[in-house]
């Protein structure tokens, strides 16, 4: 053949009986058949433009195959398949044509690419042009194949075609994607194929380098110091910083890691430093390294993962070992880095989810079944990893879209294996993580896994069954008219009039999708855009419920929906509302349209709704945007007042100890009254610890379990510490006032307040960290909000609620029998000191407790009617001052303190004398109303000297200003 001929391959079936004689070329049969063929297909093909010959060049089983040539110098478009076409007719005579093929053009020469090439770089491969021998002229279509598999022109395959070849470019490669790439040209009847491969020397794990992307270091004292900068890269490979000083570079192997360490020098001068670590002998694979130097005085932000900082500093510490992308924190006013960034991925999870996105794009559904199922078996390996990754949530939601887009078919154990994979990536501990992904609205995440859902649901088949996980339940059934469903006693579906018949109803309940889906709608949407707009937060406050009929959706369905208040704290403005994909320029919020709340009885919901897709139920917090920031500055001040007070509280009784204790009454009440604020100042210092600890969290991670739950302990063993200390004032009050006639000794009575004031707290409190703890993951704490007793699953508030109650009941029972004793016939006792120290403890009790009880009686009202702001300013101003009350109501009010204070400290001996002076006169002015009645309408109340004291006057005072 000439170099200007083009030969086209051609197999020809005939409808005749094949003969083991036809396979030799020199059998008379041979002979005869080619002899008979050979005319009709030159007449057939003959009238092609620069035709030369036909050539049979042999025949084969399969009826009788006849594999012939036809050489011409030129292939015009239309003309070979007009001639085909003809062949038919032409044979007629001989025998029926069975099937006519042309055989493609094998191109010798492999498909191009740069190599080697690494995971995660881009490629172009370059198909065509054909020869001239191929016969191809203009491109007319274009296919491409990963092995038997076709790739399809989406996601990371991008395929582009002229008249004379094809390219397609794959970007982020992944291992996946090593194997035979063939590409297809066709022209006509004529195929041009070219091949191509990547194989384990061509396509390489790329090297991932392990740097501090951008770090600050800090000044102190004006010297040099030296800051170490560490690169590491796993092995075969190998790193290098670029342009340090000779003999500053340390090596070392750690963690299955070639690193490199090299002591940058500090010369204290504020300035940032840019450097370079590089993979030797592998161009294009380096990173640089931001060192910010600051002064010590600039610093706020320091913690362990984002190193120190000053107000709008960035850290790019990096993800650590294993892990690959980026974490990215900005240090705020507050003293908190605030993560704006973390695409961290484990780097196995990182290159086989990839694997597994790359395998959905090119998904048949044949493979469906298995794919999903191996996809659930890595998620379930791999919870932790998967969970804490918003980058890899994100590529398993893409994963199960591409599901949805090639299934017809959808078995019971394929969605079963479909749901354990999404009850991973929606349960409770990624609500962070989500968090994350809903900030960024052009990833529009959350609405795509429900949107997948909706779509796999539509291709389910097979007869009734149920699929059920941690906190997802399917059922499917066949529909009956009306139809209802109770589904976990949290919500009953009532469907009426759907005019269908022999069709299944199917049902999803997610019990979580709460911590996914954004509790957007429109007016959230609009009011997030304003930075004035205020009002109060909205959220998803039932399970989220997904209804399809087999696929199709009634006309117009009577759908009642009875949903049971996950949160029934929040009683106002329910919203029936289902989920529009449509809304919010298709990123999707919860829509009201078709859906009315019918009634709110019992903490259930009832709505009705005149269409079927993903429904929930909406409620309110009632508290502004910006309140909760208020109501913490509010705290923080009045704890830090709380704290002050009661220092100085206990200074005041150290100072005044000796003269206030002279008699066991004076000496019980003052040892409470310690007691009380030494409680107090404990729990507030645990307090403020608990919120350091909160605060110092990274954002998208958990509060940390052990350190919050001791925060926890210690706050709830002294609040009650000092509910029970006050108990014992109050009972010290009943037993001196009442049981007149009793005497105890003072060791005893001091062993049943120490008993009762800490020994009955911490049982309380142990108790119900070991029976909580264990019942649910955090079920002694919060899930968020600080560190404090759980309300939600295990109840364990009710450790403080129901023990804090229980004492403000028993001590206001023990001031009216103590008012009404003394009302009647005064106080029994020999010692006006006596009498003295039992009215300060009456005052205290009348005072002290009707205060706590109304602080915490308050927490009650803010439970109760959680959207009304008042009772939180309320709350959070007296519950945050208690050590201010006791300072000024257990101290500072009473006068036998005082001058024994002025008696102490020299420096108030005249105020002390002015203060007698004035008062001295009688004059009821600021006094105590109700003691005045008791004094004007008993006479036992006299003016007396004060026993073992130097001034008679101090005694009267002391007695008159109670």
């Amino acid at each position: 053949m000439s170099q200007n001929e083009i030969e086209v391959v051609m197999l020809m079936t005939l409808d005749l009986t094949f003969t083991p004689e036809l396979s030799n070329p020199t059998s008379s049969q041979f002979i005869a058949l080619r002899g008979t063929v050979q005319p009709v297909l030159e007449a057939n093909y003959q009238s092609l433009t620069g035709f030369r010959s036909i050539n049979v060049r042999g025949f084969s089983a399969g009826s009788v195959v006849v594999d012939f040539t036809i050489r011409t110098t030129e292939v015009v478009d239309g003309e070979l398949t007009a001639a085909n076409l003809n062949l038919t007719q032409s044979f007629k005579p001989i025998a029926a044509v069975l099937g006519l093929t042309t055989e493609p053009f094998i191109s010798p020469d492999p498909i191009n690419f740069h190599y080697p090439v690494y995971t995660g770089q881009n490629r172009t491969l370059t198909c065509g042009p054909p020869p001239p021998q191929a016969g191809i002229g203009v491109v007319t279509g274009v296919s491409w194949t990963l092995g038997t598999n076709p790739v399809q022109n989406r996601g990371r395959f991008q395929i582009t075609s002229s008249a004379t070849g094809s390219r397609l470019t794959i970007s982020n490669l992944v291992p996946s994607d090593r194997g035979a790439f063939t590409c297809t040209l066709v022209s006509g009847a004529l195929r041009f194929i070219q091949r191509g491969r990547f194989t384990t020397t061509t396509l390489l794990a790329a090297p991932v380098l392990l740097v501090n992307r951008e770090s600050n270091a800090v000044c102190r004292g004006g010297g040099n110091t030296d800051t170490p900068r560490r690169c590491c890269v796993q092995p075969p490979y190998r790193a290098q910083w670029v342009g340090v000083t000779p003999g500053t570079v340390q090596e070392s192997v750690e963690q299955g890691n070639n690193c490199v360490q090299y002591d940058y020098r500090l010369d204290c001068t504020p300035t940032t430093v840019t450097t370079i670590c590089r993979v030797i002998g592998i161009p294009g694979f380096q990173a640089s390294s931001r060192l910010n130097i600051i002064t010590a005085a600039a610093v706020i932000c320091n913690n362990t993962r984002y190193g120190e900082g000053g107000v709008g500093d960035e850290s790019r510490p990096g993800c650590g070992p294993g892990l690959e992308g980026e974490r990215l924190a900005v240090c705020q006013a507050s003293g908190v880095w605030l993560t704006r960034t973390n695409t961290c991925i484990n780097t196995y999870i990182f290159t086989n989810i990839n694997d597994f996105l790359t395998k959905s794009e090119i998904l048949i559904q044949g493979d469906v079944p298995t794919f999903v199922a191996n996809l659930s078996g890595l998620v379930s390996d791999n919870q932790t990893q998967i969970t804490d990754s918003p980058v890899t949530i994100s590529a398993i939601v893409d994963i199960l879209t591409n599901v949805g887009n090639v299934s017809t078919i959808i078995k019971e154990d394929t969605m079963q294996s479909i749901l354990n994979t999404v009850d991973v990536i929606v349960g409770d501990v990624t609500v962070e993580s989500w968090a994350d992904l809903n900030a960024n609205r052009s990833l529009n995440t959350s609405s795509l896994l429900l949107s997948s859902m909706e779509t796999i649901t539509q291709f389910l088949s097979g007869d009734d069954f149920s699929v059920n996980t941690s906190s997802i339940l399917l059922n499917r059934t066949r529909l009956s008219d009306p139809f209802m469903a109770d589904i976990n006693s949290s919500l009953v579906i009532n469907l009426q009039n759907t005019n269908l018949t022999d069709t299944f109803i199917t049902t999803i309940t997610f019990s979580t999708l709460s911590n996914v889906l954004p509790p957007r709608t429109n007016a959230s949407f609009n009011a997030s855009q304003d930075a004035n707009a205020t009002g109060p937060e909205i959220l998803i406050n039932a399970a989220v419920v997904l209804i399809q009929l087999n696929g199709s959706r009634a006309l117009r369905p009577n759908l009642t929906l009875s949903y049971r208040k996950r949160n029934t704290s929040l009683t106002e403005d329910p919203q029936c509302v289902f989920w529009n994909f449509q809304l919010l320029d298709f990123q999707g919020g919860w829509d009201d349209e078709g859906c009315t709340f019918v009634s709110d009885v019992d903490d259930v919901v009832e709505c009705n709704c005149d269409h079927l897709t993903s429904f929930s139920m909406l409620m309110s917090t009632g508290l502004p945007p910006g309140a909760a920031e208020a109501l913490d500055i509010i705290t923080y001040i009045g704890v830090a007042i709380s704290i002050v007070s009661l220092v100085i509280c206990l200074i005041i009784e150290a100072l005044t100890w000796k003269a206030m204790t002279r008699n066991t009454t004076s000496y019980l009440r003052h040892v409470s009254l310690v007691n009380i604020a030494v409680s107090l100042l404990i729990a507030d210092i645990w307090f403020i610890i608990g919120a350091a600890i909160t605060s110092e969290t990274d954002p998208t991670e958990m509060v940390p379990l052990a350190a919050c739950s001791a925060a926890t302990f210690f706050i709830h063993l002294f609040y009650l510490a000092l509910f029970f200390w006050m108990l014992v004032s109050a009972l010290l009050l009943f037993y001196r006032t009442v049981m007149v006639f009793s005497h105890m000794s003072k060791a005893t009575m001091l062993a049943i307040g120490f008993s009762l004031g800490y020994g009955a707290p911490l049982v309380i409190a142990v108790v119900t960290e070991a029976a909580t703890a264990p019942q649910v993951p955090q079920g002694y704490i919060r899930d968020n909000n600080g560190c404090w007793l759980r309300w939600e699953d295990t109840f364990a508030l009710l450790a403080f609620i129901i023990p804090a109650g229980v004492i403000v009941f028993i001590n206001f029972v023990i001031l009216i029998v103590v008012l009404t004793k003394m009302l009647r016939r005064g106080v029994e006792s020999s010692h006006s000191e006596e009498k003295n120290t039992l009215l300060v403890i009456l005052r205290s009790v009348a005072i002290l407790f009707p205060t706590f009880g109304l602080t915490w009686a308050l927490g009650v009202g803010v439970m109760v009617a959680p959207r009304n702001l008042g009772l939180h300013v309320t709350f959070a101003l007296f519950n945050s001052l208690q050590g201010f009350f006791i300072l000024v109501f257990g101290t500072l009010m009473d006068p036998k303190i005082r001058a024994a204070l002025s008696r102490t400290i020299p420096a108030l001996s005249s105020s002390s004398n002015q203060t007698r002076t004035t008062s001295g006169g009688g004059s009821s002015t600021g006094r105590w109303a109700l003691l005045n009645r008791i004094r004007g309408r008993r006479g036992a109340y006299h003016v007396m000297s004060a026993a073992n004291t130097s001034s008679s006057n101090t005694a009267s005072e002391s007695y008159l200003n109670i």
